[in-house]
């Protein structure tokens, strides 16, 4: 008797390949709030349009109700804590080397309106065209 042949298979199992990656999107969803990051702040909450897409990755100063003052670069992984002296020196490395770069100034809703006003002083004396003003869209 001739060993049976066998032939082969011509399809292929995928249903390991989705359980796997529905597990790797129940990871994903439970890992992503915790992969936020910046400073935390309670901006002001206002109607406005949303900005357009800039190629670039735009300069943030980001100033908490205390005062204290964080920088945050393109996708810096976290913001650096700096003094306003640091603020100008910085800033204008940035501004000179990519004198397009968008400039925005994150200001907590406690904070007075002066330290805003200082801040957006230093950053034009350091070379930016124009600094924007973020806040949070206001809840429906």
């Amino acid at each position: 008797m001739p060993a049976a042949r066998r032939r082969p298979m011509s399809e292929i199992n995928v249903v390991p390949y989705i359980d796997v990656m529905l597990v790797l999107l129940v990871i994903f969803m439970a890992a992503a709030p915790m992969l936020a990051q910046g400073i935390q702040l309670d901006l002001p909450k206002e109607p406005s349009e949303p900005l357009e897409r800039s190629e670039q990755d735009p300069l943030i100063v980001s100033i908490q109700r205390d005062g204290s003052m964080y920088l945050n670069v393109g996708n810096e992984e976290e913001p650096v804590s700096i003094s306003q002296a640091e603020l100008q020196d910085r800033a204008m490395k940035v501004l000179r080397a990519r004198p397009d770069v968008p400039v925005f100034v994150r200001g907590d809703t406690e904070l007075p309106y002066g330290s805003i006003v200082n801040v957006m002083t230093i950053l034009q004396q350091a070379g930016a065209e124009s600094v924007g003003l973020l806040t949070e869209p206001p809840s429906i």
